[in-house]
């Protein structure tokens, strides 16, 4: 396979940069706990697997030309990121209430890592964009006379390794601020704003045209 791996990768790494609704559960989830931010991050690699194979099947193709398939796609994975929103939010009140999670039993870290991995995944799973990526982006350095589903299915495993080390650094970061939320005023601030984030970036995917 004759591939331009340095302009691939080049590509891989400015998409993962550009912020988007994978990185604000990512970040969010690190800053409850390093394992659960972990385990967003899998998820998120999970979910980018099931498009990664889609696209090497054909499946993201015949949904891409479907402006109704799109379109509950679409809609469905902004009906999630605006319940996480709102569940922020409401977390951000019960805090101003005085009833946050510093008073309440603190999940354990097998409950934070199926949460995280759960919303990493579904946040990624329900994000047509994620499907377009792989038939946009993947195609224009698919060349030779190997199999196109082949390339697309390695360069796509190379795509899910690039994140997961990317995720996993970025966890490193964002777990720092741990601390910081555990002061109630922070954590009520840190929750509205990345409640109505999750809520913002929803509301503009269900209203973006195909």
């Amino acid at each position: 396979m004759s591939v331009d791996l340095a302009g691939f990768l080049g590509v891989v790494v400015v998409a993962y940069l550009v912020p988007g609704p994978d990185f604000l559960v990512v970040v969010r989830s690190a800053a409850e706990s390093p394992a659960r931010g972990r385990a967003a991050a899998l998820g998120a690699q999970s979910g980018l697997c099931v498009h990664m194979l889609a696209a090497a099947a054909g499946l993201s193709l015949i949904a891409a030309r479907s402006p109704v398939v799109y379109g509950a796609v679409k809609l469905l994975g902004a009906a999630y990121l605006v319940l996480l929103g709102v569940r922020a939010v409401l977390a951000a009140r019960r805090t101003a209430r005085g009833h946050g999670a510093g008073t309440a039993a603190a999940p354990d870290e097998p409950a934070r890592g199926r949460a995280g991995f759960t919303e990493g995944f579904l946040t990624n799973v329900l994000n047509p964009k994620a499907a377009l990526f792989f038939l946009s982006v993947l195609p224009q350095f698919v060349h030779g006379t190997d199999s196109p589903a082949r390339q697309i299915f390695l360069l796509g495993v190379l795509d899910v390794l690039v994140g997961i080390v990317y995720w996993f650094a970025l966890v490193a970061v964002a777990a720092r601020l741990g601390s910081l939320l555990a002061r109630p005023r922070i954590r009520h601030r840190w929750d509205l704003a990345t409640g109505w984030l999750f809520i913002v970036i929803g509301v503009s995917l269900a209203a973006t045209t195909a």
